[in-house]
C-alpha cells in the first residue's frame, strides 16, 4: 500500500467464479484437436526418415507408431492425477523447478519448431502439385520449391499471429470438420493404393532393418557416432533408425492440455480418445510410408521426401485426370491439417509461457493483456519472431527443420517419462489409473511398464545427442539460454514482487465453482454491471447514482477471457489465483474507488470465460439479475452487442429469466429487452396494423377480430411464405425496410 491509511483499510471482498461456464467436449472432438496436430506428422515423417536411414525407413515408421501408445499412455497417467497436466506441471511436481524449467526449454524448442516444419510442409506439397499442373499443361514451371515453402509458411504464420493475437481459436467443431475431411482423403487414399498395388506385377515390402546392410550407416545418418565401433552394433543400429522417426511422433502434449475438456467420465473418455489416435495415426502415418515406397520407383522417390504423399498421389493405378485432382486433394487437406499444426504450435507455447508467468518465471510485462483484445500479445509475438526466424534461417527446407524438430520431441518425452516414474514413488496413492505392467516384489509395486518405456526414450534420447548433432548443438543452446532467461527473471520476478510497494488495492479473493446469489450474498433482482476498462468506467457511475442499492444490489463483473490456455470449447476448473491477477486488481481498484466516490456498496466478481456474452448471461441467471448493464464497445456497435447478447441468452437452459440489456455510450443509453417480449413498435407500424383492423371488422363476421389477431395471422402468412421461393423477395423487403431510418424511441428490441 501506498501509505499507512491505505494499508489499515479493510481488503474489499472478490468472489471468483472459477469455472469457465461452457459444456464439455466428447472423445471424438478431443481425439479431432490432438490428431490435427499428430497426423500433420504423415505429410513429412515418412519422407524424411527415408531420407536419412534409407528404404526401411517404414519399418522404424511403424514401430514409432506402435510405441506412441505406450509414451500415450503415460500421459494418460499424468492426466489422471493432474487435470490441467502437461510436461512443465508433471516434472515441476516430481522433481521440482528447475527440471521443468528445462523440459519447458525442450518443449518451446518443439513448439518453435513444429509450426515451421507444418508450414513449410505445406508449402511444399503446394509446390508440387503447380508444378504438377504446369507439366500437365504443357507449361513447365520453374522456381525453387524451398524458396516457395518458405513463403506460403512466413504467410501461414503470419495469419496466425494475427487471429492469435485477436484471440480467435479454432474450434473443437472446425477441428473435427477438418479431420472428416481428412478422413475421406485417408480412406480414398488406402483404397486406391491397394488397388494400384493389385494392378502391380511386382510389389515388394520394404526390406526388414534386421537385415545387414540395409539401414544406411552415413555420416548424416550416425552424427558424431560415424566410424566408431558402437556403430556397427546392430542395436544401436536400430536405435539410430528409431531416432530419426520419433518425429511421427508429435503432438502427444496436445493430449494432455485437451484433457481438462473432455466431457465425463472424464478418465474413460480419455482413453477412448487415446485409442482413436492410435489407431487413426498408425493407419494414416504408417502406412503412407509403406505405400510410398511400394507404389513410387527407387529412382524417383527421392525427389518426393519433401512431397511424399503428393508423390503417391501421381503414380497411382488410373487416368493422369483422376490422379491430378486426387493430388489437388491431398494438397487441400495438407494445407489445412498442416496450417491447423502451425496455430496449434502458438497456442501451445503461448499456454506454456503463460503457465510459467503465473508462476512467477516470467515478469507479469509478458503476461500485460492487448488493450483491446485481451490477449497475451507480448508472448504471441515472442513465439512468432521466433517461428520467423527459424523459417528464414532454413531457407524452407523441411529436412533442416525435421532434423532439428526431433530434439524438443525426444526430451520432452524423456522428462515426462521420468516424472511420471519419480510420481509413481513420491506419490504412491492409489491412482484413477495406472500405466500397465506393474509387479509386486516383496510387497512393494515396481513399475516395470514405467521403466521400460522411461528406458526406450531416453536411450533414443542420448543416441540422438550423437546422431543428430545439429539438432544437439540447436537444442543445447537453445534450451540452456532459456533455461538462464527463466532462471534470471523468476528471481527478477521475486525481487519486484516483495521489493516494491503495491499501490493497488488489496483484495481478499474468494474462489467457488458454485455460483448463485446466495453464495454472494446478493438479492435476486439484482444489477449486473459487466466492466472492462480501469479507465473508462463512466457507466458505472451512472448506475451507481440511479441505483437505490439499500433495495438493489450492484454486482460489479469482470469477465475474464480465458486466452492463456486455449479451450476449443468446455469447461476447466482453475485456481482463483490464475483468475484474478494484476489486471483484475487494477480494474477492481479503479471501480471501488467509484464505488467509494458515490459512497454505495458494490459487489465484485471475477468470472472466467471463452465467450464474454455467454459468461455474463449465464451469471445473470445464477445470481437472479433483473438488469444488465455493459459499456459501449469500441468495436461492435450496440445493435450488435445486443445481438450476441441476445444469441447467448437463447443458449441458456431453462428456465431463462427475462433480462434488460442496457448499452451506455457517450451519446445515451440504449435499452433492449432479451428474450420474447412485446416488441417496440414505431407510430407508422400503429398505424398501419390498426388500419388493417379496420378494414377486416368493417365486415359484420368479423366484428369480434382483435389487432393480436391480425398481428397472428400476418405471422404465420410470413412464416409460410419463408418457406417457399418467394424468400428471397421478402428478404429483399425485409432489407428495405432496414436501411429505412427508424422514427422515435430510445431503446430497441433485441431480436
Amino acid at each position: 500500500m501506498a501509505t499507512s491509511l491505505e494499508s489499515s483499510k479493510p481488503a474489499v471482498k472478490v468472489f471468483v467464479a472459477t469455472t469457465v461456464m461452457l459444456t464439455f467436449i466428447s472423445f471424438w472432438r478431443a481425439a479431432a484437436i490432438v490428431l490435427s496436430d499428430l497426423a500433420s506428422s504423415a505429410y513429412y515423417a515418412g519422407g524424411d526418415a527415408e531420407k536419412v536411414i534409407g528404404k526401411s525407413a517404414p519399418w522404424f515408421i511403424l514401430a514409432v507408431m506402435l510405441f506412441s501408445y505406450c509414451v500415450r499412455a503415460l500421459y494418460i497417467e499424468s492426466s489422471a492425477m493432474f487435470v490441467r497436466g502437461g510436461v512443465y506441471r508433471v516434472v515441476k511436481e516430481a522433481m521440482g523447478g528447475g527440471l521443468a524449467k528445462f523440459s519447458v526449454s525442450a518443449l518451446l524448442f518443439d513448439y518453435v519448431l513444429t509450426g515451421p516444419i507444418s508450414a513449410v510442409s505445406a508449402g511444399q506439397y503446394l509446390a508440387g502439385f503447380i508444378k504438377d499442373i504446369g507439366e500437365y499443361m504443357h507449361h513447365p514451371l520453374q522456381f525453387s520449391d524451398n524458396h516457395f515453402a518458405a513463403g506460403v509458411a512466413v504467410i501461414v504464420v503470419v495469419f496466425f499471429w494475427w487471429k492469435n493475437t485477436q484471440g480467435i481459436h479454432e474450434s473443437s467443431r472446425k477441428a473435427l470438420q477438418i479431420m472428416a475431411i481428412t478422413t475421406v482423403m485417408v480412406v480414398i487414399l488406402i483404397v486406391w493404393c491397394t488397388i494400384t498395388i493389385l494392378h502391380a506385377p511386382v510389389v515388394q515390402l520394404p526390406p526388414s532393418p534386421l537385415h545387414p546392410g540395409v539401414v544406411a550407416l552415413t555420416h548424416e545418418s550416425l552424427g558424431w557416432l560415424y566410424g566408431t565401433w558402437v556403430s556397427h552394433l546392430t542395436l544401436v543400429i536400430l536405435f539410430v533408425g528409431f531416432g530419426h522417426s520419433v518425429l511421427a511422433m508429435s503432438g502427444e502434449e496436445t493430449l494432455a492440455q485437451v484433457n481438462r475438456e473432455i466431457e465425463h467420465p472424464k478418465l474413460k473418455n480419455l482413453q477412448k480418445t487415446g485409442m482413436v489416435i492410435f489407431v487413426y495415426s498408425l493407419l494414416f502415418t504408417g502406412l503412407v510410408s509403406f505405400f510410398a515406397a511400394m507404389i513410387i520407383p527407387d529412382n524417383i522417390r527421392p525427389s518426393f521426401f519433401a512431397n511424399l504423399i503428393g508423390g503417391i498421389a501421381m503414380y497411382l493405378w488410373g487416368p493422369l485426370w483422376a490422379k491430378l485432382v486426387f493430388h489437388g486433394f491431398v494438397v487441400l487437406v495438407g494445407v489445412l491439417i498442416l496450417a491447423g499444426a502451425q496455430n496449434t504450435s502458438i497456442v501451445g507455447a503461448n499456454g506454456v509461457l503463460n503457465r510459467l508467468a503465473e508462476d512467477g518465471v516470467l515478469t507479469s510485462w509478458f503476461q500485460r493483456p492487448h488493450h483491446r483484445f485481451g490477449t497475451s500479445y507480448r508472448l504471441i509475438n515472442l513465439i512468432v519472431v521466433m517461428q520467423l526466424a527459424t523459417i528464414i534461417l532454413s531457407k524452407g527446407n523441411v529436412f533442416v527443420l525435421a532434423g532439428l524438430y526431433a530434439f524438443g520431441v525426444i526430451w520432452s518425452f524423456t522428462l515426462n517419462a521420468l516424472a511420471v516414474l519419480v510420481l509413481r514413488y513420491t506419490e504412491p496413492e492409489q491412482r484413477q489409473w495406472k500405466v500397465p505392467g506393474n509387479l509386486r516384489i516383496a510387497g512393494k509395486e515396481v513399475p516395470l511398464g514405467v521403466i521400460l518405456i522411461f528406458l526406450v526414450l531416453f536411450i533414443t534420447a542420448v543416441i540422438n545427442l550423437f546422431t543428430k548433432y545439429e539438432a544437439t548443438i540447436s537444442g543445447v543452446a537453445f534450451s540452456v539460454i532459456l533455461f538462464g532467461l527463466f532462471t534470471y527473471s523468476e528471481r527478477r520476478t521475486a525481487r519486484e514482487r516483495h521489493g516494491m510497494p503495491e499501490k493497488l488495492d488489496q483484495f481478499r479473493v474468494y474462489g467457488n465453482q458454485e455460483l448463485g446469489s446466495g453464495a454472494m450474498d446478493v438479492r435476486p433482482g439484482n444489477v449486473l454491471v459487466a466492466v472492462r476498462d480501469p479507465r473508462n468506467l463512466y457507466y458505472l457511475r451512472q448506475v451507481l447514482a440511479r441505483t437505490n442499492t439499500a433495495k438493489q444490489d450492484v454486482v460489479v463483473m469482470s469477465a475474464r477471457l480465458y486466452h492463456r490456455e486455449h479451450t476449443f470449447s468446455g469447461s476447466t476448473v482453475l485456481e482463483a489465483s490464475q483468475v484474478f491477477d494484476h489486471y483484475e486488481q487494477e480494474l477492481f481498484t479503479a471501480a471501488v474507488a467509484v464505488a467509494e466516490k458515490e459512497g454505495k456498496p458494490i459487489h465484485l466478481l471475477v468470472v472466467p470465460a471463452t465467450d464474454v456474452f455467454e459468461a455474463i448471461m449465464v451469471t445473470a441467471q445464477r445470481l437472479g439479475s433483473s438488469r444488465v448493464v455493459c459499456g459501449l464497445s469500441n468495436k461492435l456497435s450496440a445493435d450488435e452487442q445486443a445481438k450476441l447478447t441476445g444469441d447467448a441468452w437463447e443458449r441458456l437452459p431453462e428456465p431463462r429469466p427475462r433480462l434488460t440489456l442496457e448499452v451506455i455510450g457517450p451519446d445515451g443509453i440504449r435499452e433492449y429487452a432479451l428474450g420474447p417480449h412485446t416488441p417496440r413498435l414505431r407510430p407508422q407500424d400503429v398505424e398501419l396494423m390498426h388500419q388493417l383492423w379496420l378494414n377486416i371488422t368493417s365486415d359484420p363476421k368479423f366484428a369480434g377480430a382483435h389487432h393480436y389477431h391480425i398481428v397472428a395471422l400476418a405471422l404465420e402468412e410470413l412464416k409460410r411464405e419463408l418457406s417457399t421461393e418467394q424468400r428471397a423477395q421478402l428478404l429483399a423487403k425485409l432489407q428495405e425496410e432496414m436501411g429505412q431510418r427508424e422514427g422515435g424511441g430510445g431503446s430497441a428490441s433485441s431480436n
